[in-house]
């Protein structure tokens, strides 16, 4: 990964883990200042105490999602007129 790519992986069960040079803003425009962080967790279960980010309740609440990238679409064969 380059220093200027940003990565966002969903983990099984848990938050998404992005990584890479990033800002946070709220609705309004205000950002969270994220210096010296080179990824960040962000909720998906909606219980963390410390939303946005992710304080592991997931575990606790035994939040499951294994969403998975789906498969690539293969485009068909060009047909040939003969």
């Amino acid at each position: 990964m380059s220093e200027n790519e940003v990565k966002i992986t969903v983990r099984p069960n848990g938050p998404f883990r992005v990584e890479g040079p990033v800002k946070l803003a709220d609705a309004q425009g205000g950002e969270w200042d994220l210096t010296g962080k080179p990824a960040i967790s962000l909720c998906r279960c909606g219980a963390s105490a410390n939303k946005p980010f992710c304080d592991g309740s997931h575990n606790r609440i035994g939040f499951q999602s294994e969403d998975t990238a789906p498969p690539p679409v293969v485009p068909p064969a060009a047909t040939q007129d003969t």
